[in-house]
């Protein structure tokens, strides 16, 4: 790859069950761009790896990396694709090594889907703010407890934080795609490329994440961030006045919402998490029944019990052995 022959390098790294969407996304612009070019290709792009060992996506469909990692400063931005389940443990020392030269060097970077556990992983987003999947906040902040509720975003769709970029993936990642895009080559060049694709783009920041599963259908996009959010500061309870300004609401609207849509109040619907995120950290964590009382927003390891012994009948620390039980008999 030659750079006096090009305006846009991008570096594709594709994680273990990558999202093949996200990945096809960018593809496909890429592939209209080039292709109307009449000069020497404005764009070019590799799929880059430690090996050469196809890279198997969510869906099954493999795919075979051009090179090997090689040197980060070939690529002017460098993307990062995950998938949408729960990553590996951990990454390659020679891929996370390889992300840190590249940030090092001014590139840019991208983690879509759980890409940003490897961009994490690597240290390259210390201080910035990330989009993490609301589905996957949890698990996130476990892996990652250096990042402070308020760098975390899961009520949009993506993040755009200086030379980086955190996308939950879904139809966001167009988005994302025609913003790195519209950095290196003329935005009518992308807009063209876009109509052939008979595509629109929608700015992502705008874009709200999937509401969690225990709201009815039809809420609507002030109430489905509401409840985004209440998830993710379940530990720091928002204020009902700070809540609905974030969504921009008056704390009566808000409230109104949650009584026609739940019948029940913000408050409640903030207890009701707390618990749910209680009785995930007790099945998946370690964690001494006291901190996970603390992570979750409880007074106290009493306060939880009581909590607990009303919602299921029983004290946390028999609910944590029969989830253990049943865990072990799958």
């Amino acid at each position: 790859m030659n750079k006096n022959d090009t305006d846009m390098r991008i570096g594709f790294i594709l994680l273990p069950q990558f999202a093949m969407g996200a990945f096809a996304a960018f593809a496909d612009l890429l592939g209209v761009l080039a292709a109307e070019d009449r000069s020497p290709a404005r764009c070019a792009w590799e799929v880059v790896a430690d090996t050469l060992i196809p890279v198997r996506s969510a869906g099954g469909i493999q795919v075979v990396p051009t090179d090997l990692l090689g040197d980060p400063l070939r690529f002017d931005e460098v993307v990062v694709v995950g998938g949408p389940l729960a990553p590996p443990d951990g990454y390659s020392r020679e891929l996370l090594i390889w992300l840190r030269q590249a940030a090092q060097a001014g590139r840019y970077l991208a983690g879509l889907c759980n890409g940003v556990y490897a961009l994490a992983e690597a240290g390259v987003l210390a201080g910035h703010r990330v989009c993490v999947a609301g589905a996957q906040y949890r698990e996130f902040v476990q892996r990652f407890p250096s990042f402070a509720p308020e760098q975390i975003v899961v009520d949009r769709q993506s993040v755009f934080d200086r030379r980086c970029v955190t996308c939950a993936g879904g139809l966001a990642v167009m988005d994302v795609a025609v913003r790195i895009a519209d950095r290196h080559l003329p935005s009518a060049e992308v807009r063209r490329a876009l109509r052939r694709l008979q595509l629109e783009t929608v700015e992502s920041s705008q874009q709200i994440q999937p509401p969690p599963t225990d709201l009815p259908p039809g809420c609507p996009p002030a109430m489905q961030r509401a409840a985004l959010l209440i998830e993710q500061y379940a530990g720091h309870a928002l204020s009902l006045p700070v809540l609905a300004d974030r969504v921009g609401m008056s704390p009566r609207q808000l409230q109104r919402l949650f009584n026609q849509h739940l019948q029940m109040t913000p408050q409640a619907y903030a207890r009701h998490v707390r618990l749910r995120q209680a009785e995930w950290m007790l099945a998946h964590t370690d964690k001494s029944i006291a901190m996970i009382a603390s992570d979750c927003g409880f007074a106290d390891a009493a306060h939880m019990g009581r909590t607990f012994r009303s919602a299921h009948d029983v004290a946390p620390g028999l609910w944590r052995r029969r989830a253990a039980a049943a865990k072990n008999t799958v």
